[in-house]
């Protein structure tokens, strides 16, 4: 009886063994033939870690970006493209960031403290040279055109390619790298940036978990406030002439996710600088303020901006001043990138707090 219970226990040990090898190779099998990976819109293979097929062709903003291998040293040049690539657990790849409006996302302080600081705003080409990057990215094209950083040209010459953010790009031109935008933005140009950088490093299923947790979050601050039937105005800089939101932006993204009307809507343009004339005949209900960290300008900062509301003989009058209707969002949260839903979860706390919403 012991002699028969040992040759079963062998044969099903064996059998354990020849199912584990066949499942290995059945899974070898699946990848190779790309049974793994989810296919992008234009075709590209953006499946889950170790499914990115190199060399990765990408068609970014008029340009063809071809990745051979992942990158090992990127340089991000603005905050927003800094957070996408943190939030993808990329760290180790990031050796140098620039042009900053406000601190780092709390959940990324960690990750974000052995990143070097290149420039608070935009670097020079040599500096960013000095960091021996193989890979460049932007959130916006200014850094990209004559007189900023280097036209992407330049960079390839050097034998580094370059991404830019498709929430920068309208029918292949760069927005702030001097086209006009003529499409309102949407959510989805910034999921295809997380999900094409995702696809860059080889860390697709990372970009859609990161996708998935911004979309939970978006419908979870809609759902706490309904619509709200008012009319808002979004100042990001500048006391002179305010750099108010027109309707095509991120911030115009905002004012249509909750249901409200954006008083600068009429304004072709993602920021456009106003008389304070204007602001006053438009007379929002409620202004949403940047309060912009960097504080290099005046106005960058909250206090700033309700000082010189309260003060003024024309602002002072606003109904929205008047009534102490404001909502203050971080200059990073009224840029599109990730911390576009961090605004839209603060916009909705806000019309909450003030009670206009339905």
């Amino acid at each position: 009886m012991d002699n028969q219970k040992a040759l079963t226990s062998m044969r099903t040990s064996v059998s354990r063994v020849g199912i584990l090898a066949l499942t290995t190779v059945l899974a070898s099998v699946l990848v190779a033939c790309g049974q793994s990976e989810a296919i992008d819109n234009g075709g590209t293979a953006l499946g889950g870690e170790g499914a990115t097929s190199y060399p990765l062709v990408l068609e970014n903003c008029g340009e063809q970006v071809t990745v051979d291998e992942a990158p090992q040293r990127v340089v991000s040049l603005d905050q927003g493209s800094t957070e996408i690539l943190l939030s993808l657990g990329l760290a180790d790849r990031v050796v140098g960031t620039a042009s900053w409006t406000d601190p780092i996302r709390d959940n990324l302080a960690d990750a974000n403290a052995s990143v070097p600081r290149l420039a608070d705003n935009a670097p020079t080409f040599e500096v960013v040279l000095g960091s021996d990057p193989d890979f460049v990215t932007a959130s916006f094209g200014r850094h990209f055109k004559q007189g900023g950083v280097a036209e992407r040209a330049r960079f390839a010459e050097t034998g580094m390619e370059t991404y830019l953010s498709p929430t920068d790009c309208d029918n292949g031109v760069s927005i702030n790298g001097g086209g006009k935008r003529t499409n309102p933005l949407t959510m989805d140009a910034l999921y295809q940036e997380i999900r094409e950088l995702a696809a860059v490093f080889d860390v697709s299923r990372r970009g859609e978990e990161l996708i998935d947790e911004l979309q939970d979050r978006e419908a979870a601050a809609l759902a706490s406030i309904g619509s709200a039937d008012v009319s808002m105005a979004f100042w990001f800089a500048d006391t002179r002439s305010p750099y108010m939101a027109g309707g095509l932006g991120s911030a115009n993204l905002l004012v249509t996710q909750v249901g409200a009307e954006n008083s600068f809507a009429d304004i072709n343009d993602d920021w456009a600088a106003v008389g304070w004339e204007s602001v006053v005949e438009r007379n929002p209900d409620v202004l949403v303020l940047g309060d912009l960290l960097r504080n290099r300008f005046p106005g960058d900062l909250l206090a700033e901006k309700t000082a010189f509301l309260e003060s003024d003989p024309l602002t002072k009058n606003l109904d929205a001043v008047r009534n102490g209707h404001y909502i203050a969002l971080h200059g990073a949260e009224m840029n599109p990138s990730i911390r576009t839903v961090d605004g839209l979860e603060k916009l909705a706390a806000g019309l909450r707090e003030l009670k206009v919403t339905s």
